[in-house]
């Protein structure tokens, strides 16, 4: 009986030592080796931030840029996104206005040509910047961000993330203002420095790169020629006389392309201008929420720690009641243990008690993300004496126009019509 009781006092020590390990060293494996490498030595040079805003060089060609639709995060099969805090209707709207967010700030740089939010990834720019989302809550914010030239190669993939202070939202000067900025402004300014690691010649040939990547999707034996793909990179071999017909006419339709995707940026923009009062205000109650549900989750894991510990303070008091040569010794051993287990396992209680309180509040934070959703219009696109209506999503709309634009491209290659 004594070594059951030895065993069950080691037991409850070793279960308080191994609380108070979770407790302390809860962070270690968020920023140990596996998450970006070795945490001591030399770091990665990927890791480095350039220092301060950027500097425009005006003697360099500006690019285009095309900002997809953010990746909202949901690719994972079976995931039970309720659970870990993730709405898929918040997500999705998260996904469009955190596109409008990143090229707003990519625009405040004045490093670059014209930035489109697009559907997807198969508009035409220079260079394109995609990002996803890995984290949104309201209390933080990480976004995961690609940028590739129209050559195919990337020249980076970084995350991005900030904290929203605790009392933001009790500022009066950030009244309108998304907490959220800073990880834009970050990203962008960071995309802007690239820039300098590339010649005013090697951004030149990615403008004519872009022009006949852009006519390949329309007469592909016109420019083969002048292309070389390996590894999936495209590079220049060549590029036409400015007065080659076929370029010239491709020029033409990339014209009422672009048109046609900066009429999709007034979409854009009216959704984020719509869904912002309703998301700012589920961002600032999320922040409160998560405050809370911190505060819980912390209290209820201390209250756990406090059970155990009592508990093992109990059987200890048990062992040493019952090694005592008098009958006092052991009934005091024996009291103690009795008090000391009550109240171990009333703190035991109290903390699952505490966790109820902690799901009541991530079932707030499910209820306030349900309350946004993407609804998109029919379009009606005019063209001289053509019309077509464009209905579906964005990314559908964007490829029925494109089917259209070849349409007009065969009719302008036939003799006697014009565009």
């Amino acid at each position: 009986m004594q070594k059951l009781f030895r065993k069950m006092g080691v037991y409850a020590v070793c279960a308080c030592f191994t609380l108070t390990a979770c407790v302390t060293n809860g962070n270690v494996g968020s920023g140990g080796a596996g998450a970006s490498g070795p945490n001591v030595g030399p770091q990665l040079s990927s890791l480095f931030d350039p220092e301060g805003p950027a500097k425009v060089d005006p003697a360099k060609p500006r690019l285009d840029v095309v900002v997809p639709v953010f990746d909202p995060g949901l690719s994972d099969a079976g995931r039970n996104y309720e659970e870990e805090g993730v709405w898929p209707e918040l997500r999705r709207a998260e996904a469009n206005r955190f596109a409008v967010k990143l090229k707003e700030a990519l625009e405040k740089t004045g490093a670059f040509g014209a930035v489109r939010v697009t559907p997807d990834r198969n508009a035409t720019g220079d260079l394109y910047v995609l990002g996803s989302i890995v984290e949104s809550n309201g209390a933080d914010v990480e976004i995961q961000v690609e940028v590739v030239d129209v050559s195919g190669r990337s020249w980076f993939v970084r995350s991005f993330d900030h904290e929203v202070p605790s009392g933001f939202h009790k500022n009066i000067r950030n009244e309108g203002l998304d907490p959220y900025d800073p990880v834009f402004e970050e990203a962008a300014n960071r995309v802007a420095h690239e820039l300098d690691d590339y010649s005013i010649a090697e951004l030149d040939n990615l403008g004519r790169l872009t022009e006949l990547r852009f006519g390949s999707n329309f007469a592909e034996d016109a420019f083969a020629e002048h292309l070389v793909t390996k590894r999936g990179t495209v590079a220049l071999r060549s590029f036409p006389s400015d007065a080659d017909p076929m370029l010239e006419r491709t020029r033409a339709v990339r014209v009422r392309d672009q048109l046609f995707v900066d009429g999709l940026q007034d979409h854009y923009r009216a959704f984020s201008a719509e869904m912002q009062e309703s998301y700012l205000i589920w961002q600032e109650q999320s922040l409160f929420e998560q405050e809370a549900r911190r505060e819980a989750n912390e209290k209820a894991i201390g209250e756990a720690a406090l059970g155990v510990l009592a508990i093992g303070l109990g059987v200890l008091a048990v062992i040493a009641g019952s090694n005592s040569d008098s009958t006092a010794g052991r009934t005091a051993g024996v009291t103690g243990g009795v008090v000391a287990g009550t109240l171990g396992a009333t703190l035991l209680s109290s903390s699952f008690q505490t966790s109820k309180e902690a799901e009541v509040h991530r079932d707030a934070l499910a209820e306030l993300g349900e309350s946004i959703d993407i609804d998109l219009a029919p379009r009606v696109v005019a063209f001289k004496e053509k019309t077509i209506e464009l209905t579906g999503t964005a990314k559908e709309q964007f490829a029925q126009w494109r089917a259209f634009l070849q349409r007009v491209f065969e009719e302008e290659r036939t003799p006697n019509v014009q565009l």
